[in-house]
Formats: C-alpha cells, structure tokens, sequence
C-alpha cells in the first residue's frame, strides 16, 4: 500500500517533560486512522506535527515517502494537507460562508465565477448549501465545523488531519459529522476521545498512552 504519511521514531517534549518518544506511524493511501488518549498525553501535539505546525524534537515525518527535515519542507505540501482544529472559531477569515469557503480559491488568484462554482459544488456536497449566504457566527458548533471543512476540501487536499472533530457537539451534530466523513476518500489522521465516534470511521485506532503509540 503507497503511504501519505510516515512519522519516524517521533518524540517530543514539553518544559523538558517527555511527551511521547519513537513514534512510528504509516498512513496509507485513503486510509482512516484514528488516535485516541487521555487529556495532556499529546494526541493534538502529534496531529499538529503531521501537519507541519510543530517541530518534533527528534525523529521525523515523511510525506508521499519525501522526508521532512524541517517546518520549511512542508511548503510543498500545504494543499496537499488539511488540518482542522479543534476550535473553529478562530478559523474563519471572512463574514459569510459562501466569502470563507472560497477565500482560499481567490487567494490563490482563482477567478470568482469559478472559486464560486467549486464552492457551490462543495456546498451541495456536504449538504449545507442553504447557509451559504449565512453569518457564520450566527451558525450552531456543529454547522461551523462543516463549513470551514467545506473550507478545506475546495482545495482537493490528500491528506485530512482533524482533532476532535465533535467536541462540545450535540448527537445530531456528531451524526452529520460522520455521515460526511465517511463519504470522503481521503487519507484520514482522526484525533478524538470519543470511542463510539471513531468506532463507527476509522477502522484502524491506536491509543496514545505512557509516551508511546500502540495499535488495539
């Protein structure tokens, strides 16, 4: 199986703190993987490094088998990867939805008539596109989290990195996250708590865990 991502003998400290140490991972090509752990045991630090947004202290990653050396090595790879945070509220650069999802498009110096088709592609992909014209602050959590994963996915990444993708929502919220999720076919790094969450979209989970990675 051709790999997205690699980490190879990982670790990383904080304040001098060990938080996890030789870490190895491969991502295969539209695999969905997921990682859980407890509170401070690194998931998010680990999600973070993948996505080229921390350093590791030792070890490296590797991308399409291209090792990473340092931060600047990722500039390659910043469509080819997606990283959703856990808080989306900070993520959002402009009023509206329809503004946000094609923000990046037009950043790049894509036209608006075509930025605007994608996002209406999108849109309609995900269900959602009747909030296009919608305040984004006025939306509920579980309605952000769409759009500014709408946000991602009009790039065409390869690569999908979300940590804790259904925190603070509600069921109904959590289910139209999944339903989506599983429908995308990309290579997937899923950081989350929640067991059933995961149980029910990534058929891989590993649990981070005393400073190591281990497959259950």
């Amino acid at each position: 199986m051709s790999c997205s991502v690699n980490l190879r003998g990982v670790s990383y400290k904080h304040d001098k703190k060990e938080i996890f140490k030789n870490i190895n991972l491969n991502l295969g090509h539209e695999e969905k993987i997921a990682i859980i752990g407890s509170n401070g045991s690194g998931k998010s630090t680990l999600l973070k490094i993948v996505a080229g947004l921390t350093s590791p202290c030792d070890g490296y990653v590797e991308i399409f088998h291209n090792k990473i050396s340092n931060l600047k090595d990722f500039k390659n790879y910043r469509n080819d990867i997606a990283y959703l945070p856990q808080d989306v509220s900070n993520h959002f650069l402009c009023p509206t939805v329809i503004e946000d999802v094609i923000f990046s498009l037009r950043a790049k110096g894509e036209e608006e008539s075509v930025a605007l088709k994608k996002a209406d592609e999108i849109l309609e992909e995900l269900k959602i596109k009747h909030l296009k014209d919608r305040v984004i602050f006025d939306l509920s959590g579980g309605e952000q989290k769409i759009v500014a994963l709408a946000g991602l996915l009009i790039l065409k990444p390869k690569i999908i990195l979300l940590d804790e993708p259904t925190n603070a929502l509600d069921e109904e919220s959590e289910e139209k996250i999944v339903n989506i999720l599983n429908t995308i076919k990309k290579s997937m790094i899923i950081v989350s708590h929640h067991k059933s969450f995961i149980d029910s979209l990534a058929p891989t989970i590993y649990r981070l865990h005393n400073n190591s990675l281990e497959k259950l």
